[in-house]
């Protein structure tokens, strides 16, 4: 129903962000390569896909429809739901994600959480000749922001782990990598946790 907002960022997480237009705020999820396009920015068109429940209308924001197009493709699958295919975008580019489908690389896609042997099989079998035949799907760099361990943290709290596990890890990689961004040292966190 709705393709994409455009508007003035009010405020922006690794997880979300709050578009307002019309004097209206918007909270769209977003995944951690749309915030990384987004950091910097205080203005934005962001593609939406919406889902409808029956206690909720939620909001999946997207940098660029090709984000978008990986997204709608990966919860088309039986058992992937909006929050883990969000994950997987966060996990990984939708380029690696398209990759890792039409090479049939199961490894790749069990790297990201609640993806297990099973579910990457599913996905590549349901996917492959799907976006075998989608080239579109560009590929995102993220850029290198100063950010700390905190929005890190604070991330991954809010993407479902457990506070005391994911400030371990964290920890550990931030002393390993001083000058890691946000999205490098979520990244690490999710390879793993």
């Amino acid at each position: 129903m709705f393709e994409y907002i455009k508007g003035v960022i009010d405020d922006l997480t690794p997880t979300s962000v709050v578009i307002e237009t019309s004097g209206i705020g918007y909270f769209l999820n977003i995944s951690l390569n749309t915030y990384s396009k987004l950091s910097g920015h205080k203005e934005a068109q962001l593609y939406l896909h919406q889902v409808v429940r029956e206690d909720a209308h939620i909001f999946f924001g997207f940098f660029d429809a090709n984000e978008r197009g990986v997204f709608r493709h990966l919860i088309s699958v039986s058992g992937v739901g909006a929050n883990t295919a969000r994950m997987m975008l966060s996990s990984l580019t939708p380029s690696e994600i398209q990759t890792a489908i039409v090479t049939s690389d199961v490894k790749t896609l069990q790297g990201v959480k609640g993806i297990g042997a099973k579910s990457a099989q599913r996905i590549i079998i349901e996917l492959k000749d799907k976006l075998g035949k989608d080239t579109d799907v560009s590929d995102f760099s993220l850029p290198q922001n100063n950010t700390t361990k905190e929005e890190a943290l604070s991330a991954l709290v809010m993407l479902g782990f457990a506070k005391n596990s994911v400030t371990k890890v964290i920890d550990k990689i931030f002393t390993a990598n001083l000058d890691a961004s946000v999205e490098d040292l979520i990244k690490l966190a999710l390879k793993q946790l």
